[in-house]
């Protein structure tokens, strides 16, 4: 028997709606609508279109119902962490939500350290010090006495604020609610003393439900609106992006790592329980939520975002290229020459990429890319260096060596980054699905639904529907050398 289920995959620049059909123990996707997600910049702030996004979620809906004769099992909405939107009493959203890019969270960190320590945020709550995590944001609202803060009658992440137009209910979802750095995990809560000390209102705070839960029907104003049946469930995935991802990691057993990759790279492990000690929190790994009770213990690296953004700063002066074409020019341009800290704060901002890469190899008396080719080259042969010493902090915490490495997201299109990866880590690595997010929204839908039973069946399907393509470590004298100097400048 077929089951469809409908999910929304939002990333950092576009989104897509993809039908999933499940049959047989195999998963096959239809993408059934695509559509752009930029940033909009207002008067120096810089936002997400969040209703524009509303806007093609019911497009993709109304063309989903189309195409099924209104035949869909579930309704699942992933995007990015740390973003959220806030609700007044009225239920109106009350302002454009915040990209995390924005730059209202500069110094934020050290402002939350002057009243609650490093150490005890990361004792409270497990997660990765990043400047634009939803607590530094939240802390720079209640600095600059925003109105809408003290207005606020609920917060919602992203998929929660999608998932409360689409059915009415205002929840939160356990896989985004922990990237916040405001969700306790070995408490199973808010970590509302914390935020109290730090002048947050906590009265905004959600329930939160546990991937596989379903949220609620269609709202009726929609089912009029788009023609829908009643009784079409919205469920929650795991509506952080990378925790469907890493649902879909094809693995079986234990001992691997795994890298979604996309705009960032996230590297990590699957735990039972979160990792919090001294030692993960020198190393700044996060402890977010995963699916059937498990932790993603990882890191946040910069990931492609770097020649993203060379590519964009290229075209923007006229000079079109394509990613094809620079990972060709990549390949063809001498590895290991020069390398950059790729978690750099300088890289984190929209801006001159190629000029800022340049830059930071002159700055540590390293040889200096000029072309193209050179530059995506440093910035890919950096990420697989990150990649090695990640996996490293990975294999002391944990007392083994994590072999394979497995591979998912877009980023496994860019064979010179898995090859390089291999060649930099000394393991092997697996690559695909390219639609691991996707896949891992649809699977943990038909988890929450009763069709498959765990984790275990879910990944023995993604076994079943792709085709995994393995990398081999190559001898390369140049890289102890250059994972030296890597050491010395990135730490």
């Amino acid at each position: 028997m077929e089951k469809r289920f409908l999910a929304f995959d939002f990333g950092a620049e576009s989104g897509r709606a993809l039908l999933g059909t499940i049959s047989d123990g195999k998963i096959a996707l239809d993408e059934i609508h695509r559509f752009p997600n930029t940033p909009v910049r207002t008067l120096g702030s810089m936002h997400w279109d969040a209703l524009r996004l509303f806007g093609d979620i019911k497009h993709g809906l109304r063309r989903a119902l189309s195409e099924t004769a209104g035949d869909i099992d579930g309704i699942g909405i992933d995007t990015w962490g740390v973003d959220f939107g806030l609700i007044g009493s009225d239920g109106e959203l009350l302002g454009n939500p915040f990209h995390y890019r924005d730059s209202r969270t500069d110094g934020m960190m050290d402002e939350t350290f002057k009243t609650v320590s490093r150490e005890r945020v990361f004792d409270r709550t497990g997660i990765q010090f990043l400047p634009f995590n939803t607590l530094y944001q939240l802390v720079a609202m209640a600095r600059a006495g925003a109105p809408a803060l003290a207005k606020a009658e609920k917060l919602l992440m992203i998929p929660d604020l999608f998932n409360y137009w689409l059915t009415g209910r205002q929840v939160g979802e356990f896989s985004n609610a922990t990237t916040t750095q405001c969700y306790d995990p070995r408490q199973g809560g808010w970590a509302c003393d914390m935020l109290t000390e730090l002048g947050i209102p906590t009265k905004m705070l959600p329930e939160v439900v546990q991937p596989g839960a379903t949220i609620g029907p269609l709202a009726k104003s929609l089912t009029d609106e788009l023609g829908a049946g009643e009784g079409v469930p919205v469920i929650a995935p795991a509506t952080h992006d990378t925790g469907s991802a890493v649902a879909a990691v094809p693995a079986s057993g234990a001992g691997h790592a795994y890298i979604s990759s996309g705009t960032w790279s996230l590297m990590g492990v699957e735990i039972k329980q979160p990792l919090i000690t001294a030692e993960s929190l020198a190393a700044n790994f996060t402890n977010e939520g995963g699916v059937a009770g498990t932790f993603r213990f990882l890191k946040n690296i910069m990931g492609l975002w770097l020649v993203q953004q060379c590519r964009e700063t290229w075209n923007a002066a006229g000079d079109e290229v394509s990613y094809t074409d620079l990972t060709q020019m990549a390949a063809e341009s001498q590895g290991f020459a020069s390398i950059i800290d790729p978690d750099a704060s300088v890289f984190l901002t929209h801006g001159d990429m190629p000029q800022r890469i340049k830059d930071f190899c002159r700055g540590t008396g390293q040889r200096v890319p000029e072309t193209k080719g050179e530059i995506v080259r440093c910035a890919l042969d950096s990420l697989a260096l990150r990649y090695r010493s990640t996996v490293e902090h990975l294999d002391a915490l944990f007392g083994i060596r994590h072999d394979p490495i497995h591979i998912v997201g877009g980023g496994t299109q860019n064979k010179l980054l898995c090859q390089l990866t291999a060649d930099a880590t000394g393991r092997t690595v697996i690559a695909g699905p390219i639609e691991a997010t996707a896949i891992g929204n649809v699977l943990v839908q038909a988890m929450g639904v009763g069709l498959i039973a765990d984790l275990d069946e879910a990944r023995q399907i993604v076994r079943n529907s792709s085709d995994l393509v393995q990398y081999q470590p190559r001898q390369d004298p140049s890289v102890e050398r250059i994972y030296a100097v890597f050491k010395d400048i990135a730490g």
